[in-house]
């Protein structure tokens, strides 16, 4: 039977939605619901639930704000569709880009000139085409700088259309990306650029007059007057994103900034063979034109909206981003002077000033402290925020709550934002609140509180004796402190042998509620890593218990993928003593080849050799066990990770120089390898064997061999030795007569 159709918001009266976006929106409704009410943590460990009842966003509400924002759905264009011959031919281009087809990188030029010909008047078409934007994203990576600006002309008018288009968004979003570098290009060897260049470019008709900063100015304007409604777009507000951070001059793939520009879903659309721009990775040299641009987009984009308008942004997953990328652009490009003009977006989120318990600015961040969503807000708050700001919303509203927002799942992230903000004296109150909650937050799981407090407590000279009394009293047994409960790992399968000595069946795997889930099992041992950093009580912690785990235990630790790295920082950390080392290591003696060969172990055994510096025959050791097991490790690519690290090849055919540079680099004469103690031996036998053949009579079983170099330099120095004795022995009977 069909439905009846339905009409959904003020700017969808007298039009006709496409059944398939209508379909997609409200799967993306369902999506998120189901979000919220089944997902538990995010990418950062986050459980998604809403802690304290906060002012939802209505749309209907963004609705009456944006009206005008957006042009009416009629206006929309129909750029068309790629015939079946076209798309045939534009698919078999993408999989030969994807692939890297190619013989060299000529012969890759000459096919993107072709297809970019073949390509030309239907980029439109292309970009909004669900199995050929693809291809166009490789195409923009691929383009020379002429080549892009050929595609922002054949953008220019649409892009508002493009950016809230689910696929040519992705294309507006690369577009900007690879740019962005061209901008910093051109602004630096503008200056330098002599007269030869500039009449080799005046003679190419095909590049474009104008610099790239130009395109981007021109997109700036085309898109004014719909920021608002862009800010929140499903897939405009990602595009937004990205042309704030490049108007900034900010690193294009800094960790801060792709978690604002990308979505955990976004598909990576790379092409095998293209090298990596480190420009991308570093502050990029933007002109004058785009500070002033950003700044007009700031006010833009908060034109209109009061306090209450802008606050409901801060709960929704698409404003929510926008707004802190907003906020700390604001106050890290503008300077602090510019959180106290009325227009600001600081100003206009918190207008009390100052603030007080019982103002509207209080009740919102003890809100968005507990929300999934607005609490990031409140984090980049924290970071950025002036210092006199800070110093008030510390006073009035964090400084007593910190002990409770440290034991809740959400606000715990704020939290560690704030320790990482106070001072010495401010950071030695706020350790005397927490450090005997210590217990308690551990078996919450709160490890990232703590080991920003140890972090932080490093940094600014804090004693850290008293983190470590209440760690140790969390998993304190008669035996000693439990590493394993720490670590999160169970005893070894084969450390469990039956009175009779004989190993019993390894037990069944444990089952999802008795196994600690892995991001758990992480965020665990990155505390223990932490600790083994700090020296003194806490280092020695860790140290200690693990030198007492018995030989299976610590082989299977070696074994996990998590907890191996724990034991790699125990074996290389300044704070290891030579006897922990040394303890730990000859645990694995007899196991050495099998775990070079376990994927997760190999790293373990690479850090052996940093670790025992100092203990030459320690390495001599585990080089033997190694060379007894060459052709597996040969057969294996973590063997022969091991094998190469370890310099194998040196020791077997060299082994006097792989001795040499041990001992070298180790900082250790004082230590004699195993090799020079056998050939010591081997040397004490022959002579034996000599002296015994000489007392007989005889000339012994090699009187008529070749005698080696080391037997000939051997009696050169006996001979050098007995002429200088003499020599002495002659002067003084001179001195005598």
């Amino acid at each position: 039977m069909p439905k009846e159709n339905k009409k959904r918001g003020r700017r969808m009266e007298g039009t006709k939605r496409k059944h398939e976006e209508a379909d997609d929106e409200q799967a993306f409704a369902q999506d998120i619901k189901r979000q919220k009410s089944t997902d538990h943590v995010d990418d950062d460990g986050r459980p998604i639930e809403n802690g304290l009842d906060h002012v939802p966003f209505k749309q209907d509400d963004a609705d009456e704000n944006m009206d005008g924002a957006y042009p009416p759905m009629e206006d929309k264009p129909f750029f068309g569709m790629l015939d079946e011959e076209e798309q045939e031919y534009f698919k078999h281009a993408d999989e030969m880009l994807e692939t890297n087809s190619f013989d060299d990188a000529e012969q890759r030029q000459l096919f993107l000139a072709n297809v970019w010909r073949e390509a030309d008047g239907k980029e439109l078409k292309i970009a909004n085409s669900q199995s050929c934007s693809r291809l166009m994203e490789r195409l923009i990576q691929l383009s020379t700088p002429a080549q892009l600006k050929g595609l922002f002309q054949k953008f220019y008018g649409n892009f508002v259309h493009l950016m809230t288009h689910r696929f040519a968004s992705h294309c507006c979003e690369a577009l900007f990306t690879h740019s962005a570098p061209v901008v910093t290009t051109e602004l630096l060897s503008r200056s330098k650029k002599s007269k030869k260049d500039s009449d080799e470019a005046d003679g190419d008709s095909k590049e474009p007059e104008q610099p790239m900063e130009q395109y981007f100015l021109d997109t700036m304007t085309e898109i004014e007057g719909s920021i608002g409604f862009l800010m929140t777009d499903r897939f405009a507000s990602h595009v937004l994103r990205v042309l704030l951070i490049v108007l900034s001059g900010e690193p294009l793939e800094s960790s801060a900034n792709k978690q604002l520009m990308q979505s955990k879903k976004k598909e990576s659309i790379k092409v095998d063979g293209k090298e990596k721009s480190e420009e991308k990775k570093n502050n990029r040299t933007v002109p004058e034109s785009f500070s002033k641009a950003l700044e007009k987009l700031l006010s833009e984009s908060i034109a209109g909206l009061d306090t209450e308008k802008l606050r409901a942004l801060a709960t929704t997953p698409n404003g929510n981003p926008t707004l802190q990328l907003l906020l700390r652009l604001e106050l890290s490009h503008f300077g602090k002077q510019r959180a106290k003009e009325e227009s600001s977006v600081i100003r206009t989120l918190l207008p009390d000033d100052p603030i007080t318990e019982d103002c509207g600015s209080a009740a919102f961040i003890n809100a968005m402290i507990y929300d999934a969503t607005g609490s990031r807000l409140i984090e980049t708050l924290v970071e950025s925020a002036p210092a006199k700001l800070f110093k008030n919303i510390y006073t009035t509203i964090f400084k007593e709550r910190l002990p409770s927002y440290a034991r809740n799942d959400i606000a715990s992230f704020v939290a560690c934002r704030i320790l990482e903000r106070l001072g010495k004296d401010e950071l030695f109150a706020a350790h005397e609140l927490i450090v005997p909650k210590i217990p308690s937050l551990l078996e919450r799981n709160r490890t990232n509180i703590v080991r920003t407090l140890i972090e932080r407590c490093t940094v600014r000279g804090i004693d850290t004796k008293a983190i470590a009394v209440n760690v140790q009293a969390t998993w304190d047994t008669p035996d000693g402190f439990e590493i394993k409960k720490l670590l999160k790992i169970d005893s070894a399968p084969d450390s469990q042998q039956t009175s009779d000595n004989t190993t019993t069946q390894p037990p069944s795997k444990p089952t999802p509620s008795q196994a600690a889930p892995e991001p758990t099992k992480t965020h665990f041992n990155l505390l223990a890593q932490a600790m083994l950093l700090v020296p003194g009580a806490l280092s020695a912690l860790v140290l200690d218990s693990l030198t007492l785990l018995d030989g299976p235990t610590l082989v299977h630790t070696a074994k996990d993928p998590i907890a191996s790295r724990t034991l790699q920082h125990a074996l290389t950390t300044p704070n290891a003593s030579i006897i922990a080392v040394r303890k730990l290591v000859q645990r694995f003696y007899g196991r050495v080849a099998e775990l070079a060969l376990d994927k997760a172990a190999s790293h373990v055994i690479d850090c052996v050799w940093a670790g025992t510096h100092g203990l030459a025959f320690i390495r001599e050791r585990i080089a033997e066990e190694l060379a007894e097991e060459e052709a597996a490790l040969r057969e294996s690519v973590c063997g022969r990770a091991v094998w190469r690290n370890w310099k194998m090849d040196v020791y077997k055919r060299r082994r006097a120089e792989w001795v040499h540079m041990s001992r070298v680099k180790a900082s250790n004469d004082g230590f004699q390898s195993f090799s020079e103690l056998e050939d010591a031996k081997r040397r004490g036998r022959r002579e034996e064997e000599r002296e015994r053949n000489a007392g007989e009579g005889k000339d012994g079983a090699g009187a008529g061999r070749k005698k080696s170099a080391l037997e000939l330099a051997r009696e050169r120095h006996v001979r050098n030795k007995a002429a200088r004795a003499k020599k002495v022995a002659g002067a003084g009977g001179g001195e005598k007569a």
